[in-house]
């Protein structure tokens, strides 16, 4: 497959102005740096300075803060990039002085790391940050580039594997299944592993698979807590919120406007791409010889729901509803006051609309999404 136009591209142009930092934000691998290269070949190349923050001469260049080394640094350059910007010690006072006395300069800088990058950049670049977020592909992104028939052949591929933009070049299973795991194990805990009282990596791996094996139910911290063992309630909500920020996995909160009998208290959590997912529990069979067919279908829907919900500015809040006696939606949108409720079954049937929320919320739309029609629903397709 051709390089994909990847959907923030019109907006990355369009944000992209001096006296200000624009800050490209996404796990790792998704494709940061591939974007980063297609958008700063058309610059003029004596007026471009790109930087790695990882690479040491990077980090000693920008070691003194002051007008007179930064200047000295950019020489001609009125476009600076720094890749993997949380790496450098101070980097959101230095460029705070950088868009302060050099403001005709662009600058842009990219991070994997939410919690980094808002300890930072957040405070010392309050009104002159822009942040826009990148994830692995979205069918969005795909559509130019597949018929129908590719489509349906590919889905499966995206329910097992997932869409990491590197995913597309590899042919076969078994490299597909090198490439999602050295990613787990190399790329995904390297920005958790540096934080203070993290020390083995093997206590966030098995937070995960928990998490993995309950895709479309409440996770309850206690229950996580009681199966790691030594691991305190506190220590489980942190990891989480770790986990959250360096996009492997999101909560999603249940919706109540106070029934009693529904439960808003508990989150569900997803996994931002399904690879991750199975590759944390190492099932790569197919969906015919599995039994979580059904857990792989919805994470794979909300992950492209709330990518096309971003990248298209769609401002809805998101919940799943469920009741004690066992009656529940998966998705729950608010739109303007409007709810919008989705079903996911894998294979098309019948579903019936739960009583309890007919009777609650007579103005909200139900809709079932299966594998026949799901293809408005990912792409945001208002009807």
């Amino acid at each position: 497959m051709e390089l994909v136009q990847r959907a923030i591209y019109d907006e990355f142009i369009r944000q992209l102005k001096p006296g200000r930092v624009l800050l490209l934000l996404g796990a790792r691998r998704v494709g940061k740096t591939h974007l980063l290269k297609k958008i700063t070949a058309s610059f003029p190349l004596e007026e471009t300075l790109i930087l790695n923050g990882e690479d040491q001469q990077t980090i000693d260049s920008l070691q003194e803060r002051s007008v007179a080394n930064l200047t000295s640094l950019l020489g001609q350059a009125k476009y600076l990039v720094i890749d993997e910007a949380q790496q450098i010690p101070d980097i959101g006072l230095k460029l705070k002085l950088l868009v302060d006395e050099l403001p005709d300069v662009h600058v842009v800088v990219t991070g994997s790391s939410m919690f980094e990058m808002n300890n930072k950049l957040g405070v010392p670049l309050v009104g002159r940050l822009h942040v826009i977020q990148l994830f692995p592909l979205a069918q969005l992104e795909l559509m130019p580039y597949e018929n129908s028939i590719q489509r349906a052949a590919n889905l499966e591929k995206r329910l097992l594997f997932g869409s990491y933009p590197e995913l597309e070049h590899l042919l076969g299973t078994s490299d597909k299944i090198d490439y999602l795991e050295g990613l787990v194990s190399s790329y995904l805990l390297k920005d958790i592993l540096v934080y203070e009282g993290i020390k083995k990596a093997d206590k966030i791996i098995d937070l995960l698979r928990l998490i993995a094996l309950q895709i479309g139910h409440e996770v309850s911290i206690d229950e996580l807590a009681k199966n790691l063992k030594g691991i305190s309630r506190n220590t489980i909500e942190s990891y989480l919120d770790l986990l959250t920020k360096v996009f492997i996995i999101y909560p999603i909160r249940g919706f109540s406007r106070n029934l009693r009998k529904e439960i808003s208290k508990s989150n569900r959590w997803y996994f931002y791409d399904n690879g991750i997912r199975n590759a944390l529990i190492r099932n790569y069979n197919p969906l015919s010889m599995r039994s979580d067919a059904g857990q792989l279908w919805e994470n794979y829907l909300m992950s492209e729901r709330m990518k096309v919900n971003h990248y298209l500015k769609r401002r809805v809040n998101s919940y799943f509803w469920r009741t004690y006696d066992q009656q529940e939606i998966d998705l729950v949108e608010e739109k303007a006051e409007e709810l919008f409720a989705y079903e996911f079954k894998w294979n098309k049937n019948t579903t019936r609309i739960p009583a309890a929320w007919r009777k609650t919320y007579t103005d909200s739309t139900f809709e079932l999404i299966h594998k026949g029609n799901y293809l408005p629903f990912v792409l945001a397709e208002e009807k």
